[in-house]
């Protein structure tokens, strides 16, 4: 199994996933051209795709989501909820591409399984995905204003994670944003500040390597070299030591990351 964050942030999110039998992109929140970039700048094309699978209804999980699965006929997924706040957003697509992946579920394609997991974000029944093939395991979450014990048992252990580390709470605090906005991210359905995503993965990492992709970063209120700084220092409070068997890596806006064995 290998995977490319192809784009992470408030501007637009996506990530494929394949194991060399199927291949799967999880949001489409960039506009069609620019999803054609990306996967282009992988080698990939949007064509091949088994299915797209959606996490939530925010325009930077969907934008680009209808163009894609008009122009490709790519399959899409998503629970019952969401499909009904999507309607009007992402214009007409055809019942037979329209699929339902129910809340808490697993489905099979071939070798590749993908669990499915309630998260804590302010939508109409976000989710996110763990992938197991092969006795690897990649699990994503991001878009959760905390992370629960529940979630934290379906991801425990994963081989590699796309996790949020959204923002620096003292930036955040002193920035910009007006306080609404601000109470929001805060709350337990906005997004997970650095060091409340080290302490969750302090609590699911085994021993054995893993690779964690910090994710869904602020351009406002956070830095990628603030974020890495924060979640080592946080995970080493907790005696786990970057660099042992734990690699932290960084996502960008839209750049995609190179192609990843699991």
């Amino acid at each position: 199994m290998q995977f490319s964050v192809l784009a992470s942030g408030s501007s637009g999110n996506a990530t494929y996933i394949e194991n060399g039998e199927h291949s799967f992109l999880v949001d489409a929140g960039l506009s069609g051209r620019k999803m054609e970039e990306l996967f282009a700048a992988i080698g990939k094309k949007m064509s091949d795709l088994d299915g797209i699978l959606v996490t939530h209804e925010h325009s930077d999980h969907i934008k680009g989501l209808g163009i894609v699965a008009r122009k490709h006929k790519v399959p899409i997924y998503a629970n019952a909820k969401t499909w009904t706040a999507m309607d009007g957003l992402v214009g007409a697509i055809p019942l037979e591409q329209r699929f339902h992946f129910d809340m808490d579920t697993v489905k099979t394609f071939g070798s590749l399984d993908i669990e499915s997991f309630a998260v804590s974000h302010d939508a109409a029944d976000p989710m996110f995905y763990v992938f197991h093939a092969g006795g690897r395991k990649l699990s994503l979450i991001t878009d959760t204003g905390y992370v629960s014990d529940r979630m934290k048992g379906i991801i425990q252990a994963s081989d590699s994670y796309v996790f949020e580390s959204n923002h620096d709470v003292g930036m955040l605090q002193m920035g910009r944003y007006p306080w609404s906005v601000k109470r929001r991210i805060l709350s337990d359905v906005g997004h997970v500040s650095n060091e409340d995503a080290a302490v969750a993965m302090s609590e699911v990492l085994a021993e054995k390597p893993t690779r964690i992709y910090l994710s869904h970063l602020s351009k406002d209120n956070n830095m990628k070299d603030l974020a890495r700084m924060s979640v080592e220092q946080t995970l080493q409070t907790k005696g786990i030591i970057v660099g042992e068997y734990v690699d932290l890596l960084d996502t960008d806006a839209n750049v995609p990351t190179k192609l990843i064995v699991v």
